[in-house]
């Protein structure tokens, strides 16, 4: 008897001395099928342990049903059974006989099982062995993360710019408008009431702007 993935193949010798080929075959997991199950076995120790010590873990059953998975074929009609013999009964002798050693097979090594459904036992180990190193790397990333630099990047917005020069000493009779700076931009297309915003903000910088005695002239120029 070999077992493979989805298929148990088993040379049966009948009575008369004629040896047939009697196949067991069921669907396998599919990959995204083990990925989850790997992921769920990964993530409890108990799990990986028991798999090491040769042991399939005792909710496994219960692990796979909440994938909508079973490890056993629950009706013939997950099953697909062939045999060379010429009888016509499936399954037939050659068959029950294989079904049988295929038991024993299973009880013997547990793995078995799991290979008959996509993952050799060296396989699933190493995979659940990736699982948990990546687990423990990803914790000690957020235990000791790495040291965020001081130092600002460059051309960030909160960069200071270069320093400006100081304005140019005022020319003797001229004059400061705090309104300058509207007349370089466009004309603003936005009203409030019955008023033009344009004449609003003129009205606000003269007033914000008019020089208060006690303080030094500043220039509003720009």
């Amino acid at each position: 008897m070999t077992i493979s993935t989805s298929i148990v193949t088993a040379l049966v010798v009948d009575e008369d001395g004629e040896t047939y080929r009697a196949r067991i075959g069921v669907a396998a997991f599919t990959a995204a099928d083990w990925a989850r199950i790997e992921r769920a076995l990964a993530g409890e120790a108990i799990h990986a342990a028991r798999l090491l010590a040769g042991h399939l873990p005792e909710n496994l059953e219960t692990i796979l049903a909440g994938f909508g998975l079973a490890l056993f074929p629950q009706s013939l009609a997950e099953i697909v059974l062939d045999c060379s013999c010429p009888g016509w009964q499936k399954p037939c002798r050659h068959l029950t006989a294989a079904c049988y050693v295929l038991a024993e097979e299973f009880d013997a090594d547990p793995f078995a099982i799991l290979a008959w459904r996509g993952r050799g036992r060296d396989e699933l180990l190493e995979a659940l062995r990736a699982h948990r190193v990546s687990a423990l790397s990803h914790i000690a990333r957020h235990q000791h993360p790495e040291p965020v630099s001081s130092t600002p990047a460059a051309g960030t917005f909160w960069q200071a710019g270069p320093r400006r020069r100081p304005p140019d000493p005022d020319v003797p009779g001229s004059l400061h408008r705090g309104d300058a700076i509207l007349e370089q931009l466009d004309p603003l297309p936005l009203t409030a009431g019955r008023y033009d915003v344009t004449d609003l903000l003129r009205n606000a910088y003269h007033t914000v702007t008019q020089r208060d005695p006690g303080l030094p002239e500043r220039r509003h120029s720009r």
